[in-house]
C-alpha cells in the first residue's frame, strides 16, 4: 500500500504515520475555531518543534486544508465534513439502501467493527434486531444502538471525543481497537478515487480505517455513489483491499474493473 501524500521517508524520523496522522488532527483540532496560529504557539502547544509543524502544515496545505500565513496557519473552508447530524442527512435516502444492504452480511453471533461515518451509524440501526454480537466500535452512536440488547457484547474505544463525529479516534482509540481481530468490519470512507484510492477527511478517522483493514478477516465498505471520484485529505487503504462493496448504483468501467475482485452489492 503506498503512503498518504505529504508523508516522505525522511518525514518519519518524526514519527510514524499514525503519530503523524494523530498530530495533523491535533493541530487541524486547534485553528477549527477560525483562528490564525503561528508555528511556534503551535510547536510549544504539541510540544514538537518548529520544524516539525512547519512539515505537517505543509501536508495539510498540500490537501487543501489549511491556508499558510506568514508564520502561521488559518483553516480553508469547509474546514472538515460538518457535524454528525448534519452529515447523517447527507444522502440518508441512498445511505438507508446501502445500510439496508450492508446489514444482510451481519448474521447472529458476528464479531464486527463498526467504524463512526454516518453509513455505518445507519447500518447499526439495522442491526437491532441481531442477537449476540459482538461489536468493536468507536462511535458513540453505534454503542447506544447496539450495547446493552439481545445479549449483544460492546466494546467501545475510548480517549479523547470529537465531538463533532461524536467518536473517538486519537491515539488512545487506536491502540484499543488494534487489540481486535473481528470476523468483519464495516466501513465508510470519504472518498473513492482510481487513482489515490480509499480516502478520508479526519486523520484520526483515516488511522482508524487503516487498522481495521489490517486486523480483520474481511471489510465490508458502505459508499453511496456520491463518494466515487471525490477526493478526500488521507488515504486509508487500497481498492484491492475492500472484500466487499455496498453501494446503491451500477459502478462506472473503470470502477467495475478496479472492484473486480471484491463483492459488489447495488442496493
Amino acid at each position: 500500500m503506498s503512503r498518504p501524500r505529504g508523508f516522505a521517508d525522511e518525514d518519519l524520523m518524526e514519527g510514524t504515520i499514525e503519530k503523524r496522522s494523530q498530530r495533523q488532527s491535533e493541530i487541524m483540532a486547534r485553528l477549527r475555531g477560525g483562528r490564525t496560529l503561528s508555528v511556534t504557539a503551535l510547536a510549544a502547544d504539541l510540544a514538537v518543534s518548529d520544524e516539525t509543524i512547519r512539515r505537517e502544515l505543509r501536508a495539510l496545505e498540500d490537501h487543501g486544508v489549511i491556508i499558510r500565513e506568514h508564520g502561521g496557519a488559518r483553516m480553508t473552508t469547509p474546514v472538515h465534513e460538518g457535524p454528525l447530524h448534519q452529515r447523517m442527512e447527507e444522502n440518508a435516502d441512498a445511505k438507508i439502501r446501502v445500510a439496508r444492504a450492508a446489514a444482510e452480511f451481519v448474521q447472529d453471533g458476528a464479531i464486527v467493527f463498526i467504524d463512526s461515518g454516518t453509513t455505518s451509524c445507519f447500518i447499526a440501526r439495522h442491526l437491532a434486531d441481531r442477537r449476540s454480537l459482538t461489536v468493536i466500535t468507536n462511535s458513540l452512536r453505534v454503542a447506544s444502538d447496539l450495547g446493552g440488547i439481545n445479549n449483544n457484547r460492546l466494546f467501545l474505544a475510548g480517549g479523547q471525543m470529537d465531538y463533532d463525529y461524536r467518536a473517538f479516534s486519537d491515539h488512545v482509540a487506536q491502540d484499543y481497537v488494534r487489540g481486535f481481530t473481528p470476523h468483519l468490519a464495516i466501513l465508510s470512507v470519504g472518498g473513492i478515487s482510481l487513482e489515490r484510492g480509499l480516502m478520508d477527511f479526519h486523520p484520526g478517522e483515516a488511522a482508524m480505517s487503516r487498522i481495521a483493514y489490517a486486523t480483520s478477516k474481511q471489510v465490508l465498505l458502505a459508499a453511496d455513489a456520491s463518494k466515487f471520484g471525490r477526493y478526500a485529505l488521507i488515504q486509508t487503504a487500497a481498492l484491492s483491499d475492500v472484500g466487499i462493496l455496498v453501494t446503491d448504483k451500477p459502478l462506472e468501467e473503470d470502477y467495475a474493473r478496479a472492484f473486480a475482485h471484491a463483492e459488489v452489492v447495488i442496493a
